[in-house]
This record gives C-alpha cells, structure tokens and sequence, in this order.
C-alpha cells in the first residue's frame, strides 16, 4: 500500500519535511516514488503539488495523521482532521480518566492514613505486653 509521508531533510534543531509517496513500511529516509512537496514548520510554508496529491488520493494512497491533518490545515484537501498521537494519554477521554484516577488515589491515601494509626497503635498495644513478659521472665543481661 503506498503512503503520502513527512520525511525530514533539515539539519539538527532546523526541520524542514519533504512529503513523498512511498510504501508504507518503508523507511522515509529511503528512495521514494515521487517528492510530492515541502513544508518548514518554523515559518509554517507548505509548498505542495495539489494536482500530485490528489491523484495518487484518487489511486489509493492513504496519508499519515500528520500529512492529513496538515493538508486539511492548509486546505489542500477537504475532510477532517485526525487524531495524530497514539500516545493513551492524549485520547479525548484520557483526561476524564485521569482525573478519576487521581482522585480514587487521594481517597485510598486518606483511607490508608486514618487506618494506619490505628493498626499500628493496636499492634504496638499488643507487643509491649509480650515484650515485657518476656523480658521480665528470662534475660541475657540477668
């Protein structure tokens, strides 16, 4: 299946892309099939060959989220834009479970926290009696 991709040509801390088209599990640093354009995001300039594109769209190319969501932006081509991340926690819903989370967690410190003293405070009860007994009995020191 062929690909519309970003492939980086600029130097360290300069990006600038090329869009090409090439096979999907291709490397993009390979040879691709046809440079379909230019974009620097610095200055945000896109420089395309809208009729390129549109033909190798009309013969089955997919795109990338990014190379999508860029030529939406630029409108290049109509549609939607798409959710480019496959990172979890930026999914739309993400936050509302993170949220959840957080606080499912402060409760369990709280609970943690006003049951520790009193397991502690019970087991400290319960030892000193046996640790008095037991050294009152018999001893090394005596």
């Amino acid at each position: 299946m062929l690909a519309i991709k970003l492939s980086r040509i600029g130097k360290k801390n300069q990006p600038h892309y090329r869009l090409i088209i090439t096979e999907k599990g291709r490397d993009p640093f390979g040879e691709a099939l046809e440079i379909l354009g230019d974009y620097n995001p610095r200055t945000k300039a896109l420089q395309v060959k809208e009729d390129r594109i549109k033909h190798w769209i009309s013969k089955g190319a997919q795109m990338t989220p990014s190379v999508n969501n860029l030529l939406v932006e630029k409108k290049v081509i109509e549609g939607k834009k798409v959710k480019a991340s496959k990172d979890p926690k930026n999914t739309e819903a993400a936050p509302e479970k993170a949220e959840e989370k957080k606080e499912a967690a402060k409760s369990e410190v709280k609970e943690e926290k006003t049951e520790a003293p009193q397991e502690v405070s019970g087991e400290i009860k319960e030892e000193a009696p046996d640790k008095a007994s037991e050294s009152s009995g018999e001893g090394p020191n005596e």
